[in-house]
């Protein structure tokens, strides 16, 4: 998110892209909208792309919920990011073109006749001809209404819709209505947002639980022959609760304090890094070579009653009050989790991967150990204090910790 870049220095551009290297990311998918400023950052993004020792890309994402696009004029800011960019050596490519997407903006026409007449005009006649896959809001069997894409982005496709498991139903709808053209899918950490009506009027979170993100990993790398783009959501939106990335000294939050101070979701970052790892050898799953616990959970009841006047979150009754946790083990070992008076001890868990949890009912600390025989390790993650009284804002998103 480029508009939450407003201090940015060439050196956290440099972080950013050496923290998602690292964890096995290809490119940044740059959001930037119609603030003039923008440009300026994205260019440093790409000095830093640039100078990296690692072969890290950068592409164009238009917000077109935040860029006009009524008229030919409107067309200009979206030609002048391709022109000055795309040329750039850390510039992704797709199919030997330079790729290009956006976050909605079906209903675009620029001036034209239709939208897909009007993305032809604002960006299809471009050197080079972008490769173009756009996120466009549209009931899948209306894409051929737009010959304009090569392909498209279903970004709703990180999160079930509802209240029931995430399955490969969206995916599947977007893939046979797409033919031939180039499908990208999205997974998603987490998702909350809780803005007042006097704000952005964005106070809802879509369904977590179950290991969402880890089955939603699993799902797409089943169907790694039908899916060839994979889009995290997202690196650094902190508004909606779903960054991985590290929040730096010179981020710009868009009024999110009160959700995101105090809750860091690096801890993730090594199990995404395991599942892109997965997705990346045509899934071929590496062997775990250091022990970890990764614990995650709210840090209050879902129906909890809070003095917070934006009040609470559309949809809470779809999220239970659990401590998730994935272990990742060398060898078979014993593994346990502990609230207060829950506790659960899983004998013998398998080397690899194991998703446990236990409920969350009362006030109490979290606690994890992983046993082999008599050596044991023993997690105490800071912080982590599940509570059930004196809750002051309705904040649903996810406390993370990594032993």
């Amino acid at each position: 998110m480029v508009g939450n870049t407003y201090s940015y220095q060439l050196s956290d551009w440099e972080t950013q892209i050496g923290r998602a290297s690292d964890a096995g990311f290809d490119a940044f998918s740059l959001n930037v909208g119609s603030d003039p400023w923008q440009e300026g950052q994205v260019q440093r993004a790409f000095e830093a792309a640039e100078a990296a020792s690692s072969n890290f890309k950068l592409f164009m994402s238009f917000d077109m919920n935040e860029i006009p696009c009524s008229s030919e004029a409107n067309a200009n800011l979206l030609q002048t990011y391709l022109a000055n960019f795309t040329r750039s050596p850390s510039y992704m490519l797709f199919r030997e073109r330079p790729l290009v997407s956006t976050f909605s903006g079906h209903s675009c026409t620029f001036g034209q006749a239709s939208p897909d007449q009007g993305w032809v005009f604002a960006i299809k006649q471009s050197s080079p001809e972008p490769y173009f896959v756009p996120s466009f809001f549209v009931d899948p069997v209306r894409f051929s209404d737009y010959a304009v894409m090569d392909g498209n982005f279903n970004w709703n496709s990180a999160w079930p819709m509802g209240d029931y498991d995430i399955d490969f139903s969206s995916d599947k709808a977007w893939i046979e209505n797409l033919g031939n053209r180039s499908y990208m899918a999205s997974v998603s950490p987490w998702f909350f947002t809780h803005y007042s009506s006097q704000d952005s009027n964005k106070n809802f979170i879509y369904r977590m639980d179950d290991w969402m993100f880890a089955k939603r990993w699993e799902l797409l790398i089943d169907h790694y022959d039908e899916v060839p783009i994979v889009q995290v959501v997202s690196w650094n939106d902190w508004g909606e609760s779903h960054y991985l990335g590290p929040l730096l000294e010179h981020e710009e939050q868009p009024n999110s304090q009160a959700w995101v101070n105090g809750f860091d979701h690096q801890g993730w970052l090594d199990l995404f890094a395991y599942y892109i790892q997965a997705f990346k050898t045509n899934r071929s799953y590496t062997a775990v070579t250091r022990d970890r616990l990764v614990l995650w959970a709210r840090l209050h009841p879902a129906e909890a009653d809070a003095s917070d006047p934006v009040g609470p979150p559309a949809n809470r009754e779809w999220t239970q009050d659990i401590l998730w946790a994935i272990a990742m083990l060398e060898t078979p070992a014993d593994v346990t989790l502990e609230c207060g008076s829950t506790r659960n001890t899983w004998s013998g868990l398998p080397s690899g991967l194991s998703n446990i949890s236990i409920p969350l009912i009362s006030d109490c600390s979290v606690k994890a150990s992983i046993r082999r025989g008599d050596n044991s390790m023993v997690f105490l993650p800071p912080g982590f204090e599940f509570s059930t009284t004196n809750i002051s804002t309705y904040n649903f998103n996810a406390f993370v910790a990594a032993s």
